[in-house]
């Protein structure tokens, strides 16, 4: 099957938080979510704002890649 040609895409978004600051003291783990976008109507990346467990409050988790 033909893999770049499709609509729906799955994406990794991961806090930037947890990211910038390499881990958390308390913590070993980054948050993550997977989801899916629309690679027409969204070409740029991704960005949304999640709660991250391991920050314990609200972030902007952006989309990397896989």
């Amino acid at each position: 099957m033909a893999k770049g040609k499709d609509i729906r895409v799955r994406v990794i978004l991961e806090c930037t938080c947890c990211a910038r600051n390499g881990v958390n003291k308390e913590s070993t783990a980054i948050s993550r979510y997977i989801t899916q976008k629309n690679r027409h109507n969204t070409p740029s990346r991704l960005e949304l704002r999640k709660f991250c467990p391991y920050c314990f409050k609200h972030t902007i988790h952006g989309e990397i890649k896989k």
